[in-house]
């Protein structure tokens, strides 16, 4: 299978990158630990640095808490869910957006005025 393959697919077309990319991210984010001796940057606060070496295991327990729950509903709730977040978050955000011009828009007009 793999003399078939030309000399521009000799790295899989990148997909092998692009598969392992998350392992690559982790092995980096752990090199950079173990040169700092597993030590925060001095500027962040307390909370920060009693999550900082705990935090990639955080991560990964909540996706997999989050893909279980997806994987054990129907999907077709599963993707109502995920429209539902992808609809609402433009929408407040557009919402946010119309109230910030009203309140300038008043706060301008009562500038004018004095």
């Amino acid at each position: 299978m793999s003399s078939n393959r030309g000399a521009a697919d000799q790295n899989f077309g990148g997909r092998l990158v692009d598969e392992s990319m998350i392992v690559l991210r982790k092995r980096i984010h752990e090199m950079n630990m173990i040169e700092r001796n597993y030590e925060p940057p001095s500027e962040w606060m307390d909370w920060e640095k009693g999550y900082y070496t705990s935090y990639n295991s955080n991560i990964c327990e909540a996706m997999g808490f989050l893909q279980t729950q997806l994987l054990n509903t129907r999907p077709s709730l599963a993707l109502g869910v995920m429209a539902l977040v992808a609809i609402s978050v433009p929408i407040s955000s557009a919402l946010v957006l119309f109230h910030f011009l009203e309140f300038s828009k008043a706060a301008m007009a009562g500038i004018h005025l004095s």
